[in-house]
């Protein structure tokens, strides 16, 4: 008798927006108990075909309850789908074009309800769409990878990031932490986060570009590795950010991830502030180029 190995269960891959990739077991994408949050995170194709789908199968359902009682819609064909579809359009919206009308009081019981129906969907579809809206989001451009450098001396991991709105934003509280692998001393292993202190993590005024930079001690995991081995390490660097836009009045958030392969040794960052006419000018094009760090070369 041959024994076949338990089946795996089906993983779900979750893909975030600020770059990161997981799976889980149990977790669901879409869940249908909680259609708030399901109708505010789907992204837009999606809400708009949902709401046309919806639209139509509640119309459909009220089409085969008037078909279901023939002669309750005056001026309808007998049977006809269509004109039972279309009245149910017209109800629903709560147009009443006169051409055909509820006939008789089931007619009239179930274009009330429908009417109510109607009223209720396009409240909640308004509210929905305002609130999708009026969503505050940040605009942030980040680059593509992290150096590793000198500064004052110290080897140093850097970030660039910059602001991509006309407008200043001020505010800023920048958080850097990195999900490391560890094995207990009963030779367990699991991943934790620990936290990158910034140099300077909270800054009042954003205006162009901003350099984060962490300095690599004895307690940074970052500590004593080279670029092959950082690769090894499987290390992600998770970089959240929160700051006022005053043109929104509204705080806003925003997400990168880091892996280790994104980490150059002995690079920096190429500027992206000039001088052109007396004014400061920054070029965000540039924000991802690196070059070699010839002075200060990692070891």
């Amino acid at each position: 008798m041959t024994i076949r190995p338990p089946r795996q269960p089906s993983a779900r891959v979750i893909k975030t927006n600020f770059g990161l990739e997981f799976a889980k077991i149990g977790g669901s994408r879409y869940d249908l108990s909680d259609p708030y949050h399901l109708a505010l995170t789907v992204r837009w194709p999606t809400f708009v075909l949902g709401a046309f789908v919806l639209y139509g199968v509640i119309n459909l359902i009220f089409a085969a309850l008037y078909l279901a009682h023939p002669g309750c819609i005056a001026n309808a064909r007998p049977g006809s789908i269509g004109d039972a579809f279309f009245f149910s359009i017209e109800t629903l919206a709560t147009v009443g074009y006169g051409v055909m009308a509820p006939a008789n009081l089931y007619g009239h019981m179930v274009s009330s309800a429908e009417i109510i129906t109607g009223m209720a969907f396009t409240a909640i579809m308004t509210g929905l769409v305002f609130v999708r809206f009026s969503k505050a989001k940040a605009k942030i451009v980040y680059s593509d990878v992290a150096v590793i450098t000198r500064h004052n001396g110290r080897p140093t991991l850097m970030f660039r990031i910059g602001n991509a709105r006309a407008s200043v934003m001020t505010q800023v509280h920048v958080e850097v932490n990195a999900l490391v692998k560890e094995t207990t001393a009963e030779g367990g292993q699991y991943r934790r986060l620990q936290e990158l202190p910034l140099a300077r993590s909270s800054i009042p005024v954003f205006p162009m570009v901003l350099l984060l930079m962490h300095e690599i001690d004895e307690h940074s995991p970052l500590a004593g590795l080279d670029g092959q081995a950082l690769v090894q390490t499987e290390m992600t660097i998770i970089l959240s950010l929160e700051a006022r836009d005053p043109q929104l009045a509204a705080m806003v958030y925003d997400m990168k991830a880091y892996f280790a392969r994104d980490i150059r040794p002995g690079m920096r960052f190429v500027d992206t502030i000039s001088q052109r006419d007396g004014r400061t000018l920054a070029d965000l094009r540039r924000i991802s180029l690196v070059e070699t760090d010839e002075v200060h070369v990692m070891p």
